[in-house]
């Protein structure tokens, strides 16, 4: 995390983003016990900071809280990230498809700044790589001008990056990260066009091709090709 970043956070957001950064990395791996006095210690923060963090944490469920003041990482789980591409799979296309309609000047504007400086992610991607992606996909949510859809996928991208991380781990190739970059763009020549027929039916496809469907395929049936 950079420096100048941090010191624009609170000791909670602080202590939020190193957490869950290391969760990400493998740092602390799923099934780990984090003791909140060490870790604490360990950011540099007092404890009340961090327990805010932890709650935060355990909304998207990347932890769990035990009444002994301890927390575990959460295990990875295919029915949560089959779940959560199911979810995606109808909520994704309808904001894809109201930002086609309803985009505005400075929305297009983002779009394209957002996918021209996004890439597909690599097998082992920094945070800003990840952030990068996410902002494409939050330049077509706010598109749609639907709050509560906005609220809605933000969630579901925060509670998916572990399952992203666990399919990298297994690698993909150079061909398929072209492919999603060629769908990112199309995807948002679709939507700058106004052709919401086309950008719902090009996401929902973008999403049976995620990162997010192929860890559940691994986690669930032990495949993810």
């Amino acid at each position: 995390m950079d420096e100048p970043a941090a010191a624009r956070m609170t000791k909670s957001e602080y202590a939020y983003a190193s957490v869950r950064e290391k969760i990400l990395s493998g740092e602390f791996p799923p099934g780990s016990v984090l003791n909140q006095a060490t870790l604490a210690r360990t950011i540099g923060i007092s404890t009340t900071p961090l327990r805010e963090a932890l709650r935060r944490l355990m909304t998207e469920r990347f932890v769990e809280l035990d009444a002994h003041r301890d927390a575990r990482v959460t295990q990875l789980s295919g029915e949560e990230v089959r779940d959560l591409v199911e979810l995606r799979r109808v909520l994704d296309p309808m904001a894809a498809a109201l930002a086609a309609e309803r985009r505005t000047k400075d929305d297009i504007a983002e779009i394209r700044r957002s996918v021209d400086e996004q890439r597909a992610l690599p097998n082992d991607p920094s945070l800003q790589q990840l952030a990068e992606q996410r902002r494409f996909h939050a330049a077509i949510y706010r598109a749609s001008h639907n709050d509560l859809l906005v609220d809605a996928l933000d969630g579901l991208w925060d509670k998916a990056d572990r399952y992203r991380m666990h399919a990298l781990a297994e690698g993909r190739s150079s061909a398929e990260r072209n492919e999603r970059d060629d769908e990112h763009r199309l995807l948002a020549e679709h939507v700058i066009a106004g052709d919401a027929e086309a950008a719902a039916d090009l996401m929902r496809r973008h999403i049976d091709a995620s990162l997010s469907a192929r860890s559940a395929r691994s986690l669930l049936h032990g495949d993810a090709s």
